[in-house]
């Protein structure tokens, strides 16, 4: 099972038929489900925790049988935290951050500043609007938004490589809002006082803790910004020199798919 983000859409892991990491493992010989959290009206009380205690562990319960699970981004962080709860065949994360004490303190800084400035418009919404969150992510690193935007300039219009562009803009602003208590949850307990790499974050009852008996292993982007790599949960780490998104769809997703095949004892694709 692919766990992804609540803070963009699961597409991300099916954009198209090339770069697909579901399809991918698909042709691994492997069943595949890719988990679509839902829309945020739906959800509105949960928060990051709540969101593995009410949603991923049921669902984990009711296919009567450990699986593998593939997180990426704060996937991956919910599916450690699920792994602590219910047995799980094996595990992945994919530029998932789990240490948050290791954020740079200008990227902490700038989702403080954020959530300062936004929280109280966030609590009468009861959820922190998407744009909100987008911003405080191109904030970490403003010259790239823009270096991506020229780069696309001079690509051919008619190209995959512009088609692809223009959907992961659109995949990356299309997102639901994350609900108030996920987001408080994220910026304070998460960023503020890094709950699950200290140890202090509580899922159905326990403190979970990326020191699991399943097996497992994490990928990390050499150039993620978004989860570096000093945030990366401790044991067998590969790293790809790519993006946060590059390494999924980009010209290292290939890497990428080799290691996941390689750990799930299948061929490579």
């Amino acid at each position: 099972m692919l766990v992804p983000s609540l803070i963009n859409p699961p597409r991300i892991l099916d954009l198209d038929d090339e770069v697909s990491l579901t399809g991918a493992i698909a042709r691994m010989g492997r069943r595949v489900m890719l988990l679509d959290w839902g829309k945020a009206s739906e959800r509105s009380e949960l928060s990051v925790a709540g969101h593995v205690e009410e949603l991923l562990l049921p669902l984990l319960r009711s296919i009567g049988e450990p699986i593998a699970l593939i997180g990426y981004c704060l996937g991956g962080t919910m599916a450690i935290a699920a792994a602590n709860t219910i047995p799980v065949e094996r595990l992945v994360t994919i530029a998932a951050p789990w240490h948050f004490a290791g954020y740079p303190e200008g990227s902490a800084r700038a989702l403080r500043d954020m959530w300062m400035h936004s929280q109280a418009a966030a609590s009468s919404l009861g959820a922190l609007p998407m744009e909100v969150l987008q911003a405080a992510f191109w904030s970490l690193d403003p010259h790239r938004t823009v270096r991506k935007f020229a780069d696309f300039a001079r690509l051919d219009p008619s190209s995959a490589e512009a088609r692809r562009f223009v959907e992961l803009e659109e995949w990356a602003n299309e997102g639901e809002s994350l609900p108030y208590p996920a987001a408080k949850e994220l910026v304070e307990g998460m960023f503020g006082d890094d709950w699950p790499g200290s140890g202090r974050w509580s899922i159905a009852g326990r403190c979970v803790s990326d020191a699991l008996g399943t097996p497992a292993f994490h990928l990390t982007a050499e150039r993620d910004v978004i989860a570096p790599p000093q945030t990366v949960a401790s044991g067998e780490i590969i790293a790809i020199a790519s993006g946060h998104v590059g390494m999924i769809v980009g010209s290292a997703r290939q890497q990428l798919h080799d290691a996941i095949a390689k750990f799930l004892g299948a061929p490579s694709t």
